[in-house]
């Protein structure tokens, strides 16, 4: 099996297939969301530095934070092609 890999900016790439949604980090919710995973050591801050623009939600409950807009992460996932279930 191929791991689809996408760059989510600065050099860092997320396993497509365990991507599970992509949210605006600015809600309450997601404010909660980003402090739990930090106290779980499932936060993976890949902004470096730069403020955070969006929050990419993995499958395996880790939380991966991302200087990109929400939308140039969608349009970039969008650019791959469809895959079956295998």
């Amino acid at each position: 099996m191929s791991k689809t890999m996408m760059n989510i900016g600065f050099g860092n790439y997320v396993n497509l297939e365990k991507v599970l949604t992509i949210l605006d980090p600015n809600s309450a919710p997601m404010k909660r969301l980003r402090e739990e995973a930090k106290q779980a050591q499932k936060l993976i801050n890949a902004t470096y530095g730069r403020p955070t623009r969006s929050i990419i939600i993995m499958d395996s409950n880790h939380i991966v934070l991302s200087a990109l807009q929400p939308e140039t992460l969608v349009n970039r996932l969008s650019s791959f092609p469809k895959r079956e279930n295998e």
